[in-house]
């Protein structure tokens, strides 16, 4: 019975939220998501464990997780107007956010080292860069490649939920007014001429083209996009286990397939920047917002073990925010390319269309995943490098 009723919460939920959007304003003023992810906190923290009435299944809400981004990724990709993408931009502001991630983490590691263990403190800041330059499966290999321990292991695991939760509050509460209001609103052309942030952000959908998702028009159009993106994903996934040493997935192939078979289907005549194929995927990702929500239950947390481990994991998202907003600031990126680019690296590519979302701009998706990916691709090679170059000289 739980199992069932934790369906119909994570479908139904997010569907009445966003129909209620549309009678009261504040919840379109705070995003809906918002709102789903107090909800899911809500009934993380204060239903009791074993409740008669209602108890979350959380095999079931982790299967919502797991399977809402893999299909809001290419529902909002084929949403997206891709003739707007620019590679030239997509490297300016990966580069400037890796090289903030590697500043505060190697500074980081000078400041919290202890006196006794250099080795067993270059493989936190090895494991490190691989989380916030890449994401989970950079963290597994470095791990082994370093020969972490276990135990340290996990309390990485747990801290690094703790920080990039907190990370999360804040760019669904505030993000998108702090970076907007800190960074330029003006990037220059090839040229040296100005534009003004509405010619070169991405276009913002306006508010007769937002039509929120399931509002029963343009049906067909619906159920095409829904099919191709199971088609799509079921060939991503497929592929993706041959090139996976285990049975879960090759994280950084399915997300390369999936993003570039989307960019692929965004040409066919019927789906060209189609309104509701993003807002399918708009859907998916509340759906995700109040699946993660609901699996933080912050009564389960290990926080009592090494804190200088959970301070440094915090020192790095703190150092490279404000460093990847100073580069910025610098090299004149405008404050929504900044934002996807921290979500990407700092709590990795399926929460981009989150971000995207956040800030009502589609075609900010292929951006961000874009920087994802190449974080995936590297964050490897940097975590056993910045490993090895610490030992070298500490």
């Amino acid at each position: 019975m739980n199992s069932l009723l934790t369906v119909v919460y994570l479908i139904a939920v997010p569907w009445a939220v966003v129909r209620l959007s549309k009678r009261w304003t504040w919840i379109d003023k705070i995003s809906p998501m918002t709102v789903l992810y107090i909800i899911g906190l809500a009934v993380a923290n204060l239903i009791p464990d074993g409740n008669p009435l209602f108890n979350i299944d959380q095999d079931i809400n982790s299967l919502f997780s797991n399977i809402a981004v893999p299909l809001a990724i290419p529902l909002m990709l084929m949403g997206c107007d891709t003739s707007r993408w620019q590679l030239s931009k997509a490297l300016k502001v990966f580069l400037s956010g890796l090289v903030a991630v590697l500043i505060a983490t190697i500074a980081g590691f000078f400041i919290f080292k202890p006196e006794n263990d250099y080795r067993g403190f270059a493989q936190v800041c090895a494991v490190a860069t691989g989380i916030y330059t890449g994401g989970i499966p950079n963290m597994g290999a470095i791990k082994q490649a370093v020969a972490m321990p276990n135990q340290t292991y996990l309390y990485i695991t747990s801290y690094d939920l703790i920080v990039t939760g907190i990370y999360l509050l804040f760019i669904i509460f505030f993000g998108k007014t702090v970076f907007r209001r800190l960074l330029p609103q003006t990037m220059p052309t090839s040229n040296g001429d100005s534009r003004t942030a509405e010619d070169t952000a991405p276009e913002q959908d306006s508010e007769s083209d937002r039509q929120k998702p399931f509002d029963g028009t343009h049906w067909k159009t619906s159920l095409l996009a829904i099919a191709i993106t199971l088609i799509i994903a079921a060939i991503s996934y497929a592929v993706s286990l041959l090139f996976s040493s285990d049975s879960s997935a090759n994280m950084t192939v399915l997300i390369l397939l999936l993003t570039t078979l989307a960019i692929a289907a965004s040409f066919l005549p019927p789906m060209k920047r189609q309104q509701q194929s993003f807002d399918l995927g708009l859907y998916c990702v509340y759906v995700f917002c109040l699946a993660i929500a609901t699996a933080c239950d912050v009564r389960q947390m290990d926080i009592a073990g090494s804190l200088t481990i959970l301070y440094y994991l915090g020192f790095i998202i703190l150092g490279s925010l404000l460093l990847q907003i100073l580069f910025a600031r610098l090299l004149h990126i405008d404050g929504d390319s900044v934002m996807v680019c921290s979500v990407a690296l700092i709590n990795s590519p399926p929460f981009v269309p989150l971000a995207a979302a956040l800030l009502g701009n589609r075609d900010i998706v292929i951006l961000g995943i874009s920087v994802g990916l190449l974080g995936y691709m590297l964050g490897n090679y940097l975590g056993i490098g910045i490993y090895h170059l610490l030992l070298a000289i500490a």
